[in-house]
């Protein structure tokens, strides 16, 4: 079991995967509901610290290198569209925004996309932490929920 929980917890932390498929997954394995739920929460906030303070100056760094650059682009340019798409729609609600961008589970919503945006929008690195965090809360319940009530009809 310890080895299905390190599984489910490496999950959460990969980007675009992160908990939102973390915890279905950990539904399928049959894992008590409870503690795989802190066990992805914990996953997915813990490169958030890192992506905050590092990955802007990484992404800009190797946005210019040949084989790595279109990807680093890429995902410089998402964080930016997502930075901007909420600093458009928030305007002083920021917080309050980032914490349902990151807590409403649809693909390319997540912790890392939030912080990333977060970083690019020079947010407080309190405010984006305590946001990013209620939003991983949130999404962590809706998919939760989600995951029992299917894995239920399932069973």
């Amino acid at each position: 079991m310890l080895k299905q929980y390190l599984f489910v917890f490496l999950v959460s932390m990969v980007p675009i995967i992160e908990l939102r498929g973390a915890i279905p997954i950990a539904q399928g394995m049959g894992l008590p509901i409870v503690p795989s739920y802190i066990i992805c929460i914990i996953g997915n906030m813990l490169p958030v610290p890192v992506i905050y303070f590092f990955a802007r100056k990484v992404l800009e760094w190797g946005a210019d290198k040949p084989v790595i650059g279109k990807f680093f682009s890429w995902c410089l340019e998402k964080g930016e569209k997502g930075g901007k798409k909420l600093q458009a729609k928030a305007g002083k609600g920021l917080f309050l925004a980032l914490l349902l961008f990151v807590g409403i589970p649809i693909p390319g919503t997540g912790a890392w996309t939030g912080t990333l945006a977060a970083s690019i929008l020079d947010m407080d690195f309190k405010s984006s932490v305590i946001a990013v965090m209620l939003g991983v809360l949130l999404a962590g319940i809706i998919m939760m929920l989600g995951s029992v009530g299917i894995f239920s009809l399932i069973r």
